[in-house]
């Protein structure tokens, strides 16, 4: 019977060898999938997968193959249960500076204190700071404000669990579009429509403009050259960092690779801020006050003929994007954040914003922001479509 997933696999055209079957066998005798359904599926595509670009179909097998199995949750269900309808408002009771401690546990203790709790715990807990529950200050459990954790149960708010227990993604991967640096890569060369010809001799060899004078010649070779192309493209880059963006930032280092090895512009200047752009912006993406730069020497000093691309996921506390009298590293002034986005937005006729983040489902303060900012900016989500139509979007005038 498991044979049959073998030929499956093969069938939705996935190279599966013999001697890489032979070893999921081994490992499976051997216990590495943990005696989980879970652990059993990330077994079958590490040993039996060679590429991220297969996950779809393999993802797309093992649910064909599986659909009809009845799975159990490694978590104990009544736990569940709890987690899922807690009894309390989550958040009536916590203590902010208890929950700082958090950020100072390592994830291997956190992990280690997950399992014992799993075996102590017998009875439904929130709002506390020991257990697994909703609400308060446990480094275990959802809905609550401990600045770092495993989730259970429930849905991501603050996205700061480095885990999240049970949780299944047999996913497809074509729907998500995952990027990594080549794809950056690849949809920056779109760009290059951006270059101008130089006014320089014709030495460069047109290749559409030889077979096109060829025909016209009764198909005798007629060569055609072309002035050479002159890279004119300048990039202003302004990237979010910390905060609810660590949640992001393979995404985010991979983006700004791709950017920053790329050959197809004639400058590039990159900045970062916390959350919204203030009067300072910085070089670093740690933000250290040496590396500081008055926003408004970028506005006076760098030109309009800049495309100007801001990646942040434009949810904060509204004060921070609305009051003047916000501090951040070591920025404050007469100037609300919202202004300063509009007098770059007003500067630059190209300027896009890329979010890695979907619109906070769960509403509050980051909805609000981010639905200003997307209101008077034109936002896509970091997927191989949306930034091609970025990108596109650049290349006109607004």
């Amino acid at each position: 019977m498991f044979t049959s997933f073998f030929y499956l696999l093969r069938a939705r055209g996935l190279k599966v060898s013999l001697n890489e079957w032979m070893s999921l066998i081994e490992a499976l005798d051997k216990g590495l999938h943990g005696s989980s359904f879970t652990g059993f599926y990330y077994l079958c595509r590490s040993v039996l997968v060679k590429s991220e670009a297969d996950f779809d179909k393999f993802d797309g097998a093992f649910l064909e193959f599986f659909k009809d199995m009845e799975l159990t949750d490694e978590l104990p269900q009544e736990l569940l249960d709890w987690l899922e309808n807690p009894k309390e408002k989550p958040g009536e009771n916590f203590d902010m500076e208890r929950a700082m401690q958090n950020e100072w546990l390592s994830q291997e203790e956190i992990q280690r204190m997950f399992l014992e709790r799993l075996q102590e715990q017998k009875e439904e807990h929130n709002g506390g700071s020991y257990w697994v529950g909703t609400g308060g200050v446990s480094v275990f459990g959802n809905s609550g404000f401990s600045p770092r954790g495993i989730r259970v149960g429930g849905e991501g708010g603050q996205r700061r669990a480095f885990q999240v227990a049970g949780e299944r993604k047999f996913r497809d991967f074509r729907d998500d579009n995952t990027l990594d640096i080549r794809q950056f890569q690849m949809a920056f060369r779109r760009l290059r429509q951006f270059s101008a010809k130089a006014d320089e001799a014709r030495t460069e060899f047109d290749i559409d403009g030889t077979i096109r004078e060829t025909c016209d010649n009764a198909g005798n070779l007629r060569v055609v050259y072309e002035r050479p192309r002159k890279n004119t493209v300048k990039i202003l880059l302004m990237m979010d960092s910390g905060g609810s963006m660590d949640y992001y930032s393979r995404m985010c280092s991979a983006l700004f690779q791709a950017v920053s090895k790329s050959n197809h512009f004639k400058d590039l200047q990159v900045f970062y801020f916390h959350n919204c752009i203030y009067s300072k912006v910085f070089k670093d993406p740690r933000m250290c006050p040496a590396s500081a730069v008055q926003t408004e020497w970028i506005l006076r000093n760098i030109s309009s003929e800049y495309k100007v691309i801001i990646v942040g996921d434009a949810q904060m506390e509204p004060s921070e994007l609305l009051n003047s009298s916000y501090y951040s590293y070591g920025a404050r002034d007469d100037v609300p954040g919202i202004e300063w986005l509009n007098r770059f937005r007003e500067k630059y006729p190209h300027i896009v914003w890329l979010n890695p983040s979907e619109r906070p489902y769960w509403g509050g303060w980051w909805a609000k922001t981010y639905d200003i900012i997307h209101k008077d900016f034109d936002m896509y989500r970091l997927t191989l479509e949306d930034l091609n139509s970025a990108l596109k979007k650049l290349m006109v005038n607004r």
